[in-house]
């Protein structure tokens, strides 16, 4: 038996088995090369798209395209900072004209009257009038001199009236510069100024008179009065202004 079973293998290998092992090999030779050729192709792209995925990445770092810069950030600053000098174009100063310099006098101020004060300014405390019998105030100073004694003007102005005043007697006033203005009352009938005249410091208006009715008691003397703006001011005080 066992004789008989090489003798069937014998025939199939040496007939038509020969050639369907002969196949089998083929197709199996076939099938490997297939896995071998497609394996390594898939492989081969899988690496050099890992290769790309790197160098794109590598592309992207800013330490390969944008290499930084050094630079000192206070020098930078200061640079933004720095003052600009801009020249401009120099113009010539046009002179400034010249106006001619006129010295004003000085105010000159003198006694209208050189004599005895019998009467004191007094324009809140009342005084005791001799002629009247009563206490007023006196807004004004009252000089003594002889009758006929020469009156001059205090300070250069304009004479503004001339007047034979009820209660003051024959009246002189006089306008001068900052406000002032200056009375001379009680003088003779025949004045030697008239009015809008312009009279200068120490220049004779008139003379010493008793014309004043409220102050005849005092006799021969010179009312003599200013104001400022108005204002009564002590004569005293105006006098030593010069």
């Amino acid at each position: 038996m066992e004789r008989g079973k090489r003798q069937a293998l014998s025939s199939f290998f040496g007939g038509a088995g020969f050639y369907i092992a002969l196949l089998l090999c083929v197709f199996a030779v076939g099938i490997g090369g297939y896995f071998w050729l497609f394996a390594g192709n898939e492989t081969e792209p899988a690496e050099d798209a890992g290769a790309e995925d790197q160098q794109i990445i590598e592309v992207d770092q800013p330490t390969e395209t944008e290499p930084p810069v050094e630079t000192g950030g206070q020098e930078e600053a200061e640079e933004v900072h720095q003052p600009v000098t801009v020249l401009m174009p120099e113009t010539e100063a046009e002179p400034a004209e010249e106006l001619p310099v006129v010295a004003e006098p000085p105010t000159l101020i003198v006694s209208p009257l050189i004599g005895e004060t019998v009467a004191v300014f007094s324009s809140e405390m009342p005084l005791y009038n001799a002629t009247t019998r009563d206490w007023r105030t006196h807004e004004g100073v009252d000089i003594s001199a002889a009758a006929g004694t020469a009156v001059v003007a205090a300070s250069a102005g304009t004479v503004l009236s001339v007047t034979e005043d009820d209660r003051l007697g024959t009246t002189v006033v006089i306008s001068h510069t900052d406000g002032y203005e200056t009375t001379y009352a009680s003088l003779q009938e025949e004045v030697s100024v008239a009015e809008g005249e312009e009279v200068s410091a120490g220049q004779q208006i008139g003379a010493v008179g008793n014309t004043t009715l409220t102050e005849s008691a005092l006799g021969a003397h010179l009312h003599f009065a200013v104001t400022k703006d108005g204002t009564p001011v002590d004569p005293e005080e105006y006098l030593n202004q010069g």
